[in-house]
């Protein structure tokens, strides 16, 4: 996620803009830059850490300033694509977070008025519309900008010959510090707190004005708001984390609003159809490592449901020892980091074979990306903490969108099964705040898991492999031995090493397998085996065959893994955390595996 400070005061901005921006480096980035108002705009920026951009930064004296560090989303990592953007005009400088998704209509229209761009990304439209709706009020002219843009933003803006920081958020933090002859903007409060603990939270659709003299707020009508400040009591390593004890919990905190930002775009757009997936694959064959690869299985079923398409599972490990086939199916490509070595040679084999290859990932310009035809890039931002968690979920809801669209174009799901799917999906981050809030009887649940040495998932169907990502979190942070099942499977072996000491997780939610799972829960418990189930709120029966339950809001069956899934990682984080274990950064593992 990218991070913005902004400041306005007596002080020297640079060495202030330099330093909150620091504070921000845990959140991930791959370039930095800034702006400063002295006697004229400058500005700096370039590709890489900001410890390199300290090294070349140029004399930059001023009072006010803005700076900034990109995760690539749009354009790739580059000194050009670098924030902050100015104008044709040099007067004003801008900072962005967020998404903006009309930005090829507005590049258009802009260039045609005779508007210069200097970079790939979405957010150079947004000085450049700027620079048209001045009239002699910045605040006046990022309003009217705004009104024209689709999207998300946290922005911030300097103009030449002002002593005002601008800024407006619609869907991306935003705060303000409030200090004396002296006041800051950033995107996380971490950046402010070696200057101030008093604090203004700026809500969505509003827009603020900072300056030496104080902070105006303005609500989305422009009427102006009065709001008393914040005191935060987080220490400097506290806030690295916000608040939270380990980034793996943040991460998963984080899940509704990356749920939300890969939607954004895609979604609405979903019925034109056009997409690689479309009708003319007979088959779809979906390659990934780890938990990509426990992903990659939902997806199997999601596509097959959708789109009545056949699909296969491989892992990437093994996809270049496979002889292949004459048929030549759809290849997807699934990669957090995109990079992955295994998953890097499987894309090229593919393309060996002149199979069509659609990749999905979270980091844009990654190799992955240049490996393949046609890309899909998740938006879970940064993710810090090695055992994934909100680039699995994002990961999910690409499959679900590439099931979504196949079936469109194959003429599988009709206009209300595609609205009532839109509205699942719409309300999903809202479903998933909803689980979070229940994280105490989640907590509550590990009194099952801590002291055991070996720990059964099961589920069937399309939470079979829901189970097998719930096992592989709870083995990588907590160290217990865990191994997840299809429900059925328990006979043919696994019910020899159940007794009372051998908890089991079961995904029981109510699908077309439900009665089985019932029956398969009780199986479990004839042996003595503690049961823990999750299952949805209005399910009555699972009090009698387990020992306790989770329950997690009611949706479709077909979307009921991404709620467990959020149940499952915090059964694993609160497990490893009750155990002492180092959550984010477990032994022998790491983030990208980029060797084979």
């Amino acid at each position: 996620m990218c991070g913005i400070v902004g400041y306005s005061g007596s002080r020297q901005a640079v060495e202030i803009l330099i330093d909150a921006l620091k504070r921000l480096e845990y959140r991930g980035y791959d370039s930095a830059g800034i702006a400063v108002c002295g006697k004229e705009l400058q500005v700096y920026k370039d590709k890489g850490e900001i410890a390199k951009l300290q090294e070349s930064l140029p004399v930059m004296k001023g009072t006010v300033g803005i700076s900034h560090t990109r995760w690539a989303t749009c354009g790739r990592p580059s000194k050009e694509n670098a924030h902050p953007f100015v104008d044709c005009t040099g007067r004003f400088a801008l900072v962005h977070n967020g998404i903006i998704e009309n930005h090829m209509a507005l590049r258009r229209e802009l260039v045609a008025r005779g508007h210069k761009f200097t970079s790939e990304t979405d957010t150079e439209v947004l000085v450049h519309l700027l620079e048209e709706s001045y009239k002699g009020d910045t605040h006046a002219a990022l309003v009217e900008t705004l009104k024209k843009v689709k999207g998300t933003y946290a922005v911030a803006v300097v103009r030449s010959g002002s002593n005002e920081v601008v800024a407006a958020r619609k869907e991306n933090p935003l705060v303000v510090g409030l200090g004396v002859g002296e006041n800051f903007v950033a995107s996380d409060v971490t950046a402010l707190l070696n200057y101030t603990n008093k604090v203004l939270y700026v809500m969505d659709g509003e827009s603020a004005v900072i300056s030496p003299a104080g902070v105006r707020l303005f609500d989305e009508s422009g009427q102006e708001v009065r709001r008393e400040p914040s005191t935060i009591s987080w220490t400097i390593d506290d806030a690295e984390k916000g608040g939270f004890g380990h980034f793996m919990l943040k991460e998963i905190y984080e899940e509704p609003l990356a749920i939300h930002n890969t939607l954004l775009g895609y979604l609405d757009d979903i019925s034109d159809g056009n997409s690689i997936g479309s009708s003319r694959f007979s088959s779809v064959k979906i390659v990934a490592c780890g938990s990509s690869f426990h992903a990659a299985m939902v997806g199997k079923y999601v596509i097959e449901a959708l789109s009545d398409t056949p699909t296969t599972l491989e892992l990437a490990s093994e996809y270049r020892y496979s002889p292949g086939t004459k048929e030549l199916p759809l290849v997807v490509l699934v990669s957090q980091s995109g990079e992955t070595a295994d998953t890097l040679a499987a894309a090229r084999e593919a393309r060996r074979r002149g199979c069509k290859t659609y990749a999905i990932t979270n980091v844009v310009g990654s190799t992955l990306t240049r490996e393949v035809d046609e890309v899909f890039y998740t938006r879970a931002g940064p993710e810090i903490g090695v055992a994934a968690t909100k680039t699995y979920i994002t990961q999910l809801v690409a499959l679900y969108l590439l099931g979504m669209r196949m079936g469109i174009a194959r003429g599988t799901i009709g206009p209300d099964s595609l609205r009532s799917m839109r509205s699942e999906l719409r309300s999903m981050p809202k479903h998933v705040r909803t689980v979070l809030d229940n994280s105490s009887a989640i907590e509550e649940a590990t009194d099952m898991l801590v002291n055991a040495r070996d720990v059964f998932f099961i589920g069937r169907n399309i939470n079979y492999p829901t189970v097998l990502e719930g096992a592989l979190k709870l083995k990588e942070i907590s160290y217990i031995h865990a191994e997840g099942y299809a429900a059925g499977e328990l006979k043919h072996g696994p019910l020899a090493l159940l007794d009372a000491h051998t908890p089991v997780v079961a995904a029981c939610v109510k699908d077309h397998t439900y009665d089985k799972m019932l029956a398969n829960v009780a199986e479990v418990a004839a042996r003595d085996s503690p049961v823990l189930a999750i299952g949805f709120e209005d399910d009555t029966e699972l009090n009698a065959v387990a020992d306790r339950v989770i329950r997690i809001p009611k949706v479709s069956p077909i979307f009921s893994p991404m709620l467990i899934t959020v149940v499952l990682q915090m059964l694993a984080y609160y497990t490893a955390r009750r155990k002492g274990c180092p959550i984010d950064k477990p032994r022998n593992l790491a983030k990208s595996v980029t060797v084979e």
